[in-house]
């Protein structure tokens, strides 16, 4: 026998190994998959207890993350179902519904006959039609130890008039799966990628199926053009004319080596499109390039659509992966995209309206006790002496009489001036409420408002998951507002751990003196103010000078915090260097 049918048998042999350990394994994931079941069956012989709907007025629900928060179509309320906890020894899953009055900031539990099974990760959509229906596709279902998975393939619908939960069982469902997304795209239910896990394998979805609303039928899309990569937990928006959805992000993971998988964050964007009638309807996947200040890379982000054509992104974590530690930077920030420039732009906060006017009204008060003679004086014609100096050198003395009206007027221009600033400066000195850092929280929006409830963060080993729910007004962009407040243990352990950062910063720069640090910090002002630095173009915005100097602004930040400095708040800092310079120009 030659090379080449040595070279055969071998890879024809190992094709063989390969079927072998891949037919163990999934004899493997069946019996998991029986066990679970099982275990789900357990569960739902206790919900079959439940024969007529009990609702209850009770306290906000319990810590969760990976749950569904909708907004209903026609009342003024919040809807959560679903969910997972983790005490750092048991997982909780939850098939629990609740909703709360936002107008009243009150919230009652419904025990519902005959609900889906327990799950977290699923996915939930709001439609107006029969007095308002929830749609809720697929999820995972976890063992108590968290090493076993169950995939959901599942569609069910919450009747809202009537509180009533029907499985729709219909043939073509997209295969069990969590972490997907699903968004109402005109009469359709549009499913995009997600994953399937098993404690020996896994893999990742880049897949599109619709669900139509008037046929009760499954179709999976064929979309020509290059789409995303198979992922999960991306963001899924449609468009404003409802013939198309925008995913931006998510995460997936690949084998890197035996037993070592590597994790990918993705941050592209594609807009999966309509064409056509409904009987010769056509989709194209096309590659999109936004502009503006795109938000630093992250998964388990959450997603909501505003008014105005933008969909909004929030928090999130960054896993920062090494050999030996796998180690989260967690956000609470939020972006916009604004899908009808193709846009990104970091939200920005006003504050608080009616503090600014409390301190405006304070200042005129002071004004106002001036004594008499001030104000005789004020009301006197006012000299205005201007020396100019020509190329030649010569001195030329310019003097200017203005009357008292006009005076007065400059002088409530120049008091308005220093109004505002104060008030801007109060504003950024006055303590902000704000959600903490966190991933996996649950967003939408009613009456324009925001509504985000729960997540988790991390620090080291221990995991917290939240419970708290906070709204802000997107016309209005002023604050947060604290509808359930953080529990008082997770606040506490929060602070200790911030305080407990601030002081490793702190050892971490060293014992020099104060006065060296003094002497530092007067140098670096006197050089900064030698350097030229990247000039404000006539008419540009803020975020457009940001993103254009984004690489120079965040080049000095890094030259100023060191390298070890991690690159969210280099970024953070960079932004900020350029909103300081920026204004200065104006």
């Amino acid at each position: 026998m030659g090379k080449k049918g040595k070279k055969e048998k071998k890879v024809k042999g190992a094709e063989k190994t390969a079927a072998k350990m891949e037919k163990k394994v999934s004899k493997r994931s069946k019996r998991e998959e029986e066990d679970l079941e099982a275990l789900i069956a357990e569960f739902q012989s206790l919900d079959a207890k439940k024969t007529q709907v009990v609702e209850t007025a009770c306290a906000p629900p319990s810590p969760r993350l990976n749950a569904s928060l909708c907004a209903h179509p026609e009342k003024d309320e919040l809807i959560l179902f679903g969910g997972e906890f983790f005490n750092g020894k048991k997982t909780f899953l939850y098939n629990e519904l609740y909703f709360c009055n936002i107008k009243k900031n009150s919230w009652v539990k419904a025990d519902v006959p005959n609900p889906p099974p327990r799950r977290c990760a699923q996915q939930a959509v709001v439609v107006p039609q029969g007095g308002g229906q929830m749609w809720v596709f697929g999820g995972e279902f976890a063992s108590p130890d968290g090493e076993q998975f169950y995939h959901y393939k599942d569609l069910w619908v919450l009747h809202l008039g009537t509180r009533t939960w029907e499985q729709v069982k219909a043939p073509g469902a997209p295969s069990g799966r969590s972490g997907h997304r699903m968004v109402l795209s005109k009469r359709q239910l549009l499913v995009f990628g997600g994953f399937h896990e098993s404690t020996r394998d896994y893999i990742y979805y880049n897949d599109v199926h619709a669900f139509n609303l008037d046929t009760f039928t499954w179709s999976r899309l064929q979309p020509t053009g290059t789409g995303p990569c198979p992922r999960s937990a991306c963001q899924m928006t449609p468009t404003s004319d409802g013939n198309g959805v925008i995913i931006y992000g998510g995460y997936s993971k690949a084998r890197a080596k035996k037993d070592v998988d590597k994790g990918t964050i993705h941050s592209d964007m594609f807009l999966l499109r309509r064409e056509g009638k409904e009987d010769q309807e056509k989709w194209t996947w096309t590659r999109v390039n936004p502009s503006g200040v795109k938000p630093p890379p992250r998964s388990g982000f959450s997603l909501a659509v505003g008014p105005g054509g933008r969909a909004l992104l929030f928090g999130g974590v960054c896993d920062e992966e090494d050999e030996e530690s796998l180690e989260g930077d967690f956000f609470n920030d939020l972006y916009f995209y604004d899908m009808n420039k193709n846009r990104w732009f970091p939200a920005q906060l006003k504050g608080n309206k009616s503090e600014k006017k409390k301190r405006r009204r304070g200042k005129k008060t002071e004004q106002m006790n001036e004594t008499e003679e001030e104000k005789e004086e004020a009301q006197g014609p006012t000299e205005i002496i201007k020396e100019i100096v020509a190329e030649d050198g010569t001195v030329m003395t310019i003097k200017e009489v203005i009357p008292a009206t006009q005076a007065e007027e400059d002088s409530e221009e120049e008091e308005e001036e220093e109004d505002e600033e104060v008030e801007e400066e109060a504003a950024a000195a006055a303590p902000s409420v704000e959600p903490c850092p966190r991933s996996n929280a649950m967003t939408t929006v009613k009456h324009g408002k925001l509504f985000l409830y729960g997540g988790m963060f991390e620090v080291g080993d221990r995991q917290f998951t939240l419970s708290d729910l906070y709204s802000l007004d997107l016309h209005k962009m002023e604050q947060w507002d604290v509808l359930v407040e953080m529990d008082p243990k997770t606040q506490e352990w929060l602070e200790e751990s911030e305080s407990e950062d601030e002081k490793e910063e702190g050892d971490a720069k060293g014992g020099d003196d104060e006065e060296d640090d003094e002497d530092e910090e007067e140098s670096d002002d006197e050089s900064e103010e030698d350097v030229d630095h990247p000039p404000v173009k006539p008419g540009e915005a803020l975020t457009d000078y940001q993103a254009r100097t984004e690489k120079y602004w965040m080049g000095l930040a890094r030259a100023n915090m060191g390298p070890d400095a991690k690159e969210k708040k280099v970024q953070k800092v960079g932004h900020a260097m350029a909103k300081v310079f920026f204004e200065d120009q104006e």
